[in-house]
């Protein structure tokens, strides 16, 4: 296995973003381990620069993306990005998703076959460089969540887009309660196209490494000799798709709850459901129900500038700090005892809402604009 550079010289990003291969296959690897791989800046522009870059080389037909440790990528560093806001300006904060964005984007309309090995933590960033890429790849010890609405954020990085296309109403559940799937229930609902065993995972990529073309077909036959077929645990939320289905299409937050309330106090799975929701800010639960909503009629672009707008909102604090104290009670202080504020679901005006999915009033301020991609446009088509 040959190491390659594309970092410019810059020996954080080499060292957070590791490149292996062979000839016709690249390796990126995610490098801090002890992080659980959360996406620095420096890992971010590192990834957007070899994924341009790769896409050019004639020689390079595949990509695969795994994680050093026993995390995939436990998301952003999102406390490195709130502390950058408090010490500098929100601007700072703004930057960090700009670039992060367009690196889904590239990679939700990549031209190559790009393969995600998910042996481990997968959540929130990490969704956002897997599962818009050709194949998501599951074990045993995947543990898959987008868990921002418990830190007054909302599912970022495009996850409205994959979220609004599972089963159902499955993407309202999982992005309101922030929810723990495993790997069975990520090949179930379509967040992973397929499940290996751990420890089949070494032949998967020697195998993945003599592959010489960029034929996706070729590349899910190569990757179909090693998947497994599995089953459902029985006290898997996905078994639950008729509760889901009947509650998590209400119009609402607080319909949504109410009909849970409805169907039975004494269900261990509904209380647990009910509770979650219930722990986290109520304003970011209004923002991602509507985030996923509108993602039903819309691109993948269209849900990323839609996300850069409510986040840019959000690092203003115009409305509430819920992000700043959510990161404060979970990732600093680590009390896990966040003050939202608003602090119950009917304090949150509609018209505050609205406010989040409109242009940033500040005559500095730049929508996020998007790399052309003419040459993939009429052949992409969603990979959900």
């Amino acid at each position: 296995m040959t190491s390659f550079s594309q970092d410019g010289g810059n020996e954080a990003a080499t060292d957070q973003v590791l490149v292996e291969g062979s000839r016709f296959t690249r390796i990126l690897i995610l490098n801090r381990p002890r992080q659980l791989n959360a996406l620095s800046s420096q890992m971010i522009m590192k990834l957007l620069n070899v994924f341009v870059a790769y896409e050019k080389d004639p020689d390079v037909k595949l990509l695969i993306v795994k994680g050093n440790g026993r995390a995939f990528c436990a998301g952003g560093d999102v406390a490195a990005v709130v502390q950058s806001v408090t010490e500098g300006d929100w601007t700072m904060g703004a930057e960090y998703f700009r670039n992060e964005y367009t690196l889904n984007y590239i990679i939700a309309t990549y031209s190559k076959p790009q393969v995600s090995i998910l042996d481990g933590i997968v959540m929130g960033g990490g969704a956002g460089v897997s599962v818009h890429g050709r194949f998501r790849i599951a074990t045993e010890k995947t543990v898959f969540a987008m868990p921002e609405t418990s830190l007054g954020l909302f599912p970022d990085v495009g996850a409205s887009y994959f979220l609004s296309r599972l089963p159902g109403y499955f993407g309202e559940y999982v992005g309101l309660t922030g929810t723990r799937l495993d790997g069975t229930e990520m090949l179930a609902s379509g967040l992973a196209t397929h499940f290996v065993s751990s420890t089949n995972l070494k032949k998967l990529e020697e195998s993945l490494s003599k592959v010489e073309t960029s034929d996706p077909f070729a590349i899910c036959a190569c990757i179909d000799q090693f998947s497994k077929a599995v089953s459902l645990k029985a006290t898997s939320s996905y078994n639950r798709m008729d509760v889901i289905d009947k509650c998590f299409s209400k119009e609402t937050v607080e319909a949504i709850i109410v009909s849970l309330e409805a169907e039975s106090v004494h269900d261990e799975w509904i209380m647990s459901t009910i509770l979650s929701m219930k722990k986290a800010s109520p304003i970011s639960l209004k923002i991602t129900l509507r985030s996923i909503r509108e993602a039903r009629r819309q691109g993948v672009d269209k849900c990323l500038i839609n996300d850069y707008r409510l986040c840019c909102h959000i690092l203003r604090q115009e409305a509430s700090k819920d992000f700043f104290e959510g990161c404060r009670a979970i990732l600093v202080d680590k009390d896990k005892n966040p003050k939202w504020e608003p602090s119950r679901l009917d304090q949150v005006d509609d018209k505050v809402v609205d406010r989040y999915f409109v242009e940033v009033g500040d005559a500095n301020w730049e929508d996020l604009k998007l790399p052309a991609r003419h040459s993939l446009a009429a052949k992409y088509v969603s990979r959900m």
